[in-house]
C-alpha cells in the first residue's frame, strides 16, 4: 500500500473519531450510514476499475506486511533507516517495533533463502541493478545523497532509450544511429555468437582516424572532431580513449541485437573481431574508473560480464582481477566459488592472485562473528593451508608484497634462502610477470594489523616446513621449472592495460619493443577482418634527406613542404642573407 493511501487510511480513522465525539442518537441515521458504506464497498468490489481511482481506505496495514515490503525495498538497494522508513508509515506507527519485526523476518530462513537463490545460479550471473553504480552508493549514503534533486529536475528531462549500463545524461547531445549495429553470427548447444558491425560512414571514421593516428599531429584529431558529425565520434575509438566511457557504452548498448543479453551468460563476442574489441575496451576502461571511484561491487559485476563474453578464450584476462575485485566488495563467497568450480579445467591455484586471495577469503569468513566455533576453527585452519600453499608455492611473493606495504621483515625471514633474493631471481620470467602484477594490484588488501600477525603465522611455520624438507616444496620447485615459460598473449594485454608499474616494468621485450596502438592493445594475431582500409597515399616520403628525417622524428609535425616554402620566401626578401 502507498503512503498516500495510508495517509488517507489516517485521515478517515481520524474523522471517524471525530463523529464519536458528537455522540449521535438516531440509530435511523447510523443505520442509514452503515448501509451506505457496506453499498460503497460492494460498489468498489464489483467494479474493480473504480479501485484504480479511489485509495483502499478501509484496508488495515499490519507491521507483518509493511515490513515485508521494507524489506523488498531493502533488496533493491534503498536505505533502511529509520527516516525513509517514516515515509512509509502513519505518525502514529512504532518504528522500533516494526525494524524488530523486519529483522525477524530477516532471519536465518530469509537469509537461507537468498542464499539458497544465488547458489543456484551460475557464478558469472550478472544481475541488470548492480551494473549502476547508483545502487552501491545507495547503500553506502543512502538515496536522498545519491539522487540529490534528480526528482525534481525528471520532469523537465526528455524521453531516452532505457539502458542497462549507463544513464543518459541531459549534457551529451542527441543521439542517433551511431553508424554501428549487432548481428548473430551463430545460434548452437544454447550459446549465441554476435559481431558488431560498422557501415560504410562509420568505416570512413575509422580511416580517418588511423590516419591521424599515424600523422603522429594532434592537430588532425581536432579537424576530425570538428568536420565530423557527434554521432560517429561516439562510437570511434577515439572518443573510446579520450571521452567519456558511459557515453560509448550507452551508444553500444543502444545498438544491441534484440536477442543480445547482459545477463543469460550464453552470449558471445568473439575478440578477434575488431568490431567487438572496441566494445570489450571500454567495459575494462569503465570497470577500472568504477573501482577507482569507491564501486567495486559494480566494477565486479562489469568484470563478470566481460568474463561472460568469451569465458573460455578470456581474452583480457578478467581472471587476474575477479579476485581483487571480490576482496575489496566483501564477496568471498563468490570467490571461493568461482575457485572450486573452475580449479579442475583451468587450474586457478597456479595462477599467484588466486592462491593467496582465495586463502584471504577464508580468513575473513572466519573472523565473521555470526558463525559457530567450530566453523571458525575449520575455515581458520583451512586458511592456514592455503596461504602456506601460497607461500612455498610463490615464495618471491612475500618480500615485494611486504615492501610495498612497508612492513620490516624478521631477519629470521630476511636472511633465509627460501624468502631470500634467489627467490626472486630465479622466478621464470612469466612467473615474475603475474607475482608483481599480483603485488602491484593487491597489497594494499594486507595492510591490517591482524592480516600481517596472521601471515607472520604462517611464513614461520613454512620456513618450519622448508627445513623438515617437506616433500611438497620439491613438488613445487618442479611446476615452477615447467610451467610459467611464455605467458600468453592475453596476460600481456591485461597487463598493459591495468598500466601497474610493477608488473609493466617485468614485461618481455617482444611486448615492449614493437609498436602498439592504446587504442588495441596486442591485437591477437589471427584476427577477423571485415573490411580492409585503403592504402594512404606517401605525400613525398621518399624525397625527404636524411635531416628533414631527423627533425621529423624530433619535431612529428613538422612539414617538409611548408618548410621549404618558409625557406624560400626567407630568400627571396633577403637576398643577402
Amino acid at each position: 500500500m502507498s503512503s498516500r493511501a495510508l495517509r488517507r487510511l489516517k485521515g478517515e480513522q481520524r474523522a471517524q473519531a471525530a463523529l464519536n465525539t458528537l455522540k449521535l442518537t438516531d440509530e435511523d441515521e447510523e443505520e442509514q450510514m452503515k448501509s451506505d458504506k457496506t453499498a460503497h464497498k460492494q460498489k468498489n468490489t464489483s467494479n474493480i476499475f473504480e479501485l484504480i481511482g479511489e485509495a483502499d481506505v478501509d484496508v488495515s496495514v499490519s507491521d507483518e506486511e509493511t515490513a515485508e515490503r521494507i524489506c523488498d525495498r531493502q533488496q533493491e538497494g534503498a536505505p533502511l533507516e529509520k527516516d525513509a522508513v517514516k515515509d512509509d508509515l502513519s505518525v502514529g506507527d512504532d518504528i522500533d517495533a516494526l525494524l524488530e519485526t523486519l529483522e525477524k523476518k530477516k532471519g536465518p530462513s530469509y537469509q537461507s533463502a537468498n542464499n539458497s537463490a544465488s547458489e543456484h545460479r551460475p557464478v558469472l550471473y550478472v544481475e541488470h541493478r548492480n551494473l549502476n553504480p547508483e545502487t552501491e552508493l545507495k547503500r553506502y549514503f543512502g538515496a536522498r545523497a545519491v539522487l540529490g534533486d534528480q526528482r525534481s529536475k525528471q520532469r523537465q528531462r526528455q524521453f531516452h532509450r532505457c539502458t542497462w549500463m549507463t544513464v543518459f545524461k541531459e549534457t551529451w547531445p542527441r543521439f542517433s544511429r551511431p553508424g554501428i549495429s549487432m548481428s548473430l553470427v551463430e545460434s548452437k548447444d544454447g550459446i549465441q555468437r554476435f559481431t558488431f558491425e560498422h557501415n560504410r560512414d562509420y568505416q570512413q571514421v575509422q580511416f580517418k582516424f588511423l590516419d591521424a593516428v599515424e600523422s603522429m599531429d594532434p592537430n588532425n584529431f581536432v579537424v576530425i572532431l570538428l568536420l565530423l558529425t557527434t554521432n560517429y565520434l561516439i562510437m570511434c575509438h577515439l572518443f573510446v580513449l579520450f571521452v567519456s566511457a558511459e557515453r560509448a557504452l550507452y551508444s553500444f548498448e543502444c545498438a544491441f541485437h534484440p536477442v543480445f543479453s547482459l545477463t543469460s551468460g550464453t552470449c558471445r563476442l568473439d575478440y578477434c573481431r575488431p568490431e567487438n574489441r572496441a566494445f570489450y575496451l571500454v567495459l575494462f576502461k569503465h570497470m577500472i574508473f568504477l573501482e577507482k571511484r569507491g564501486c567495486p561491487r559494480t566494477a565486479l559485476e562489469y568484470c563478470k560480464l566481460i568474463l561472460s563474453l568469451d569465458p573460455d578464450n578470456d581474452p583480457l584476462c578478467m581472471l587476474l582481477i575477479f579476485d581483487f575485485l571480490c576482496l575489496r566488495c566483501r564477496e568471498y563467497t563468490t570467490l571461493i566459488r568461482l575457485y572450486e568450480e573452475w580449479e579442475v579445467h583451468r587450474n586457478l591455484s597456479q595462477l599467484p592472485n588466486f592462491s593467496f586471495s582465495v586463502a584471504l577469503s577464508y580468513y575473513h569468513l572466519s573472523q565473521q562473528e555470526d558463525i559457530s566455533p567450530v566453523e571458525n576453527q575449520q575455515l581458520k585452519q583451512k586458511s592456514n593451508v592455503l596461504l602456506q600453499n601460497a607461500l612455498i608455492m610463490f615464495p618471491g611473493a612475500l618480500m615485494p608484497l611486504l615492501d610495498l606495504c612497508t612492513v620490516q621483515p624478521d631477519a629470521v625471514v630476511s636472511s633465509h634462502a627460501f624468502f631470500g633474493p634467489s627467490s626472486q631471481i630465479g622466478q621464470p620470467p612469466a612467473l615474475s610477470e603475474l607475482v608483481s602484477l599480483y603485488v602491484g594490484r593487491c597489497h594494499s588488501l594486507w595492510k591490517e594489523a591482524g592480516l600481517m600477525l596472521w601471515l607472520e603465522e604462517n611464513v614461520r611455520k613454512v620456513l618450519k616446513r622448508v627445513d623438515s624438507h617437506d616433500p611438497y616444496l620439491e613438488d613445487c620447485q618442479n611446476k615452477r621449472k615447467q610451467r610459467y615459460q611464455s605467458a600468453p598473449r592475453n596476460i600481456h594485454r591485461h597487463v598493459l592495460m591495468s598500466e601497474i608499474k610493477e608488473a609493466t616494468a617485468t614485461l618481455p621485450l617482444e611486448v615492449t619493443t614493437q609498436p602498439g596502438m592504446g587504442f588495441d592493445p596486442l591485437p591477437p594475431l589471427d584476427s577477423i577482418v571485415s573490411y580492409i582500409r585503403p592504402e594512404r597515399q606517401n605525400m613525398g616520403a621518399s624525397n625527404e634527406s636524411t635531416l628533414s628525417l631527423f627533425f621529423r622524428s624530433l619535431l612529428p609535425n613538422f612539414n617538409l613542404q611548408v618548410s621549404g616554402c618558409i625557406t624560400v620566401c626567407a630568400s627571396t626578401q633577403f637576398p643577402s642573407v
